[in-house]
């Protein structure tokens, strides 16, 4: 029998608590953001906020890259170490201290765990553990694992997309979301949502596996052309090469109607009840349930140079460089 995921945190107005001078904070219901004043390289979130974001993230080496859990956040930076803060329930924001010696290459976040890939190849995921409510197993690596070029987190499962264009997956289940094709290679780019995994193919191609409850593997028919996936709940996003962005699953609910003027997109990112869309010009666009605030862009938002999200919330790095 499947274990019953862990349930939401109890929702909770905070203000965010940012190191910086001068911050801004809006409050509207439960929807919680701070924005810090101007600085090169800072990380901005909003949404459901339960989490502390007090991270000082203005101080110290500049971000690389930027992970989202459902109640967590990671930041990858530039000198290859990694800062997490949020809800620590099960660990998540505990970050090993092997990662403090400069060798994470990429991040990924779940509900409750976190991923991390090395320049050597190897993996490494922190979060629930022995038994531990809210362990489905995620955190436990295959000893074998080596040669990774890519992580992904699903809600519980997670993923690694291999040097030969093959994934390795385990975690939770109960969908067959870690029974990755048998015949599945030449992959590029993976992602992971609540009960299914997906897969972009160096065809342009993508192949979804797992849950099938909301249509979430019903990948579009003639799809092609992808240049990027993503995935959360029981979403799917696709990014084509003209810069146009596909959505399915979730019985064709809010989070699945992009907006039919979007384009110029460069990256694209799912919550488990939204999307979000980074164009060109480094603006962000979102669409979807906004039942905390998740798709409330901060005004002035520009300069964006990269786009995550989960659960409810979305988080964004601008880089005024």
């Amino acid at each position: 029998m499947n274990k019953t995921p862990p349930p939401s945190p109890e929702m909770k107005v905070l203000v965010t608590r940012f190191s910086l001078p001068l911050p801004l904070v809006l409050l509207l219901g439960f929807f919680c953001c701070a924005i810090a004043a101007e600085a090169a390289n800072r990380v901005v979130a909003w949404g459901d906020l339960t989490c502390d974001m007090n991270v000082g993230l203005d101080r110290g080496p500049q971000v690389a890259q930027i992970a989202s859990g459902s109640f967590h956040g990671l930041v990858l930076r530039k000198n290859w170490t990694v800062t997490a803060w949020g809800d620590n329930r099960f660990g998540q924001t505990e970050v090993p201290d092997a990662l403090n010696r400069g060798m994470v290459r990429q991040v990924a976040a779940g509900n409750v765990h976190s991923l991390a890939l090395l320049w050597t190849g190897n993996v490494v995921a922190w979060g629930p553990s022995n038994g531990q409510y809210g362990d489905y197993g995620q955190c436990a690596v295959p000893a074998d694992l080596m040669r990774a070029v890519a992580v992904a987190a699903g809600a519980l499962h997670s993923l690694v997309l291999r040097r030969d264009g093959t994934i390795v997956a385990w975690g939770e289940n109960g969908a067959g979301q870690c029974n990755v094709p048998a015949e599945l290679n030449n992959v590029v780019a993976i992602a992971g949502g609540t009960h299914h995994s997906v897969a972009l193919k160096r065809d342009g191609t993508v192949v979804v596996w797992g849950g099938n409850a909301q249509g979430q593997r019903n990948v579009p028919e003639g799809l092609e052309r992808v240049v990027a996936i993503a995935a959360a709940g029981n979403n799917t996003l696709a990014l084509k090469r003209d810069g146009t962005v596909i959505s399915w699953g979730s019985f064709g609910l809010a989070q699945c109607v992009v907006p039919q003027e979007l384009t110029g997109v460069v990256a694209i990112a799912a919550g488990n009840y939204h999307g979000l869309a980074l164009k060109r010009n480094g603006t962000v666009v979102t669409w979807g349930f906004n039942t905390a605030g998740q798709c409330n862009i901060p005004l002035g938002m520009r300069n964006v140079v990269a786009i995550a999200a989960r659960g409810n919330h979305s988080t964004v790095l601008v880089n005024n460089r």
